[in-house]
């Protein structure tokens, strides 16, 4: 720190903040750490009895956090995204449309790592809207060295910012409803509804509910006839567990579906089934989704939604943080439910 005439300050960075007091107006920080003087803030400071400040001295390679702070902005943020002004050598990202966040967050903790340098986001997967606060990251020190700021600039590298919002593309989909006792009308089909509401909070539209039975070669030509008439996402209720006569797993493969997993480390949810004929997502849906408040579907869905292409490594992520509570009120998606995988 240097004590500068607040005449000569002009261009310097102030070192820590000043409180101006106007009784009955005001008693706040009129000037913050890390601002850097102006013409017009020289008669404010000496308004306030500045008639010297402490200013920073920047050594050669070292940057002011306001202007270092964009490395972090350039790092993250991607389309459907816009900034706050810097503030502080802090900036806020929000989104400007609906979606899901997806981050690199290999990338996010290898930047994290590197010190005097921080990126504080929501949860990998998040449902977002316009508006939400995406993600905070500010420089820590004042000053920060180019050579810093070069490392971050590696990590982040050429390829796509570390954020992305993907946007929720499947408008439509087919609900195939297994079963004997529901196709012959012995008991009512309350699976599809439930189904049907999960899919309307997203905007997507139901093209048809087909009562297909257990017949493995009916569930397998219903699926082909859905994919053949366009819908972009097919759903299969019940028929998931390990009965003789639940035929849903097998007659999904045989449509020439590519499995990619059959069972999920989630409780409730843990016969979940996911795959894909050609590009179209085709579920296998365990009957916990029926009666429980929130299922692997919950966690799963908005992915599916968005055109997120599932792995069965993204599956195997969900273990943690993949026990639900069953909480008397349910909270979701503010709480631990997955909210663990990464």
């Amino acid at each position: 720190m240097k004590l500068i005439r607040t005449e000569d300050a002009v261009g310097q960075v102030i070192c820590h903040d000043m409180t101006q007091i106007i009784v009955g107006v005001t008693k706040d920080a009129r000037f913050r750490k890390g601002h850097i003087i102006t013409e017009e803030d020289v008669p404010v400071l000496l308004s306030m009895g500045k008639e010297h400040v402490y200013a920073l001295s920047l050594e050669a390679g070292m940057v002011h956090e306001d202007d270092a702070v964009k490395t972090l902005v350039n790092a993250c943020r991607n389309d459907h995204m816009r900034e706050s002004p810097v503030k502080e050598g802090k900036v806020e990202l929000k989104a400007t449309r609906s979606g899901v966040l997806e981050i690199d967050t290999e990338r996010l903790f290898r930047i994290n790592s590197l010190g005097e340098v921080m990126i504080a986001t929501q949860a990998n997967h998040t449902v977002v809207k316009p508006g939400d606060k995406l993600a905070g990251m500010r420089i820590i020190p004042l000053a920060i060295s180019q050579t810093q700021l070069d490392m971050v600039a590696s990590i982040a590298g050429t390829k796509d910012p570390i954020l992305s919002i993907h946007p929720f593309k499947v408008k439509d989909c087919t609900i195939l409803v297994t079963g004997n006792e529901v196709q012959k009308g012995l008991i009512e089909d309350t699976f599809s509804k439930v189904v049907e509401d999960k899919l309307a909070a997203f905007g997507v539209s139901v093209n048809a509910v087909i009562k297909t039975g257990d017949d493995q070669a009916a569930i397998t030509d219903a699926i082909k006839k859905a994919k053949a008439g366009g819908s972009s996402l097919i759903v299969c209720t019940g028929g998931m567990s390990v009965d003789p006569d639940d035929r849903t797993p097998a007659a999904i493969k045989a449509s020439g579906a590519r499995m990619v997993s059959y069972g999920a480390p989630v409780l409730p949810g843990a016969m979940f089934l996911v795959s894909y004929l050609d590009d179209t997502p085709v579920l296998g849906l365990p009957g916990c989704v029926m009666y429980a408040k929130r299922t692997i579907l919950d966690l799963l869905l908005p992915r599916l939604l968005a055109g997120i292409v599932l792995q069965a490594s993204d599956i195997a992520r969900l273990g943690n943080g993949g026990l639900c509570m069953d909480c008397p009120v349910c909270h979701f998606p503010n709480c631990s439910f997955g909210k663990g995988g990464y």
